[in-house]
């Protein structure tokens, strides 16, 4: 990819420049070598990435010395073995309200930064709040983790337009600084979610950018599907009209993403070699003057 298409773009209006593809770490790094793990983080930066998203999920391969974060020690570990000068990047984290609200915000991210071995986020993603937890109370929480130095901007993710746009009008009221990003699913085969009018109009409120994830639907748009049984997030819903969707959710969700119907596995797509990618998501250009659907259209497409 040549560099200009990687070159670094406001994230909405946190005042904090991105390149125009992040690297995550979904599932990723505990099912490799360490050695290539830290290989993929160092070629990220090399090639011009600055924008690094890390989680907290549980452990799925039975060896993991902690039932949930594990992925968050790793990707901490490989960061550093990689080199990857802290300064120089922007890392992301994601506050799922798993365990609220025994554990508050406040607490859900001391962990999270304990584990990955940093003293702050710039980025910190807030899902839907739980039941129980109203938005405005919601929005004071995580706003007082930018207060604090914890996270330098705040971000949600997998939230539907309404609430968002509720979230966007408590933050004015309690003056607490506006979400920057909204990282929504985006791929060639679906766009309404960031597109819609709504999510549209909330998001120019806020001022916010949009960071694409899902952008291969687990894998299906690459083409690897279609030389037949491949490994993979979508590999076990193919034939099953009625599987879920599997989008990264909260470590324990069962009810996240709604349920789906897959596209075509041979007719109607090229026949070609898949394309390998690295996984990674991609992030938007910041609010633009106009309006209308597709002034909030992704910058950048991860195939």
């Amino acid at each position: 990819m040549p560099a200009d298409n990687l070159r670094p773009r406001p994230l909405g209006s946190s005042g904090i420049a991105v390149s125009a593809m992040s690297l995550g770490s979904w599932r990723t790094f505990e099912h490799l070598p360490p050695d290539t793990g830290a290989a993929i983080l160092a070629a990220a930066r090399d090639e011009g990435i600055n924008f690094f998203d890390d989680a907290r999920y549980n452990d799925e391969t039975g060896r993991a010395p902690l039932p949930t974060g594990y992925s968050e020690v790793l990707f901490g570990e490989l960061f550093r073995s990689a080199g990857v000068r802290r300064d120089e990047v922007v890392i992301s984290n994601k506050l799922w309200w798993e365990f609220w609200p025994e554990q508050s915000a406040a607490a859900e991210l001391d962990g999270s930064l304990a584990r990955m071995g940093f003293d702050h986020v710039d980025v910190i993603y807030a899902n839907p709040p739980p039941d129980g937890l109203a938005i405005a109370d919601m929005v004071a929480a995580v706003g007082a983790l930018v207060d604090s130095g914890k996270a330098r901007a705040w971000a949600v993710v997998n939230w539907q337009a309404g609430p968002f746009a509720e979230a966007v009008a408590a933050a004015a009221d309690l003056g607490v600084t506006a979400p920057c990003a909204a990282q929504l699913p985006y791929s060639l085969v679906r766009r309404s979610w960031a597109e819609g009018r709504d999510m549209t109009e909330a998001l120019h409120a806020a001022g916010a950018g949009v960071v694409a994830s899902f952008c291969l639907e687990g894998g299906v748009l690459s083409g690897k599907y279609l030389l037949g049984a491949a490994p993979g997030r979508a590999a076990a819903t193919l034939d099953d009209p009625q599987a879920p969707r599997p989008s990264p959710r909260p470590p324990s969700s069962p009810t996240w993403p709604p349920r789906w119907a897959p596209p075509p596995r041979r007719s109607r797509w090229p026949s070609r070699s898949p394309t390998p990618m690295s996984p990674a998501c991609c992030s938007a250009r910041p609010a633009p003057s106009s309006s209308g659907p597709t002034a909030r259209r992704p910058a950048c497409w991860t195939g």
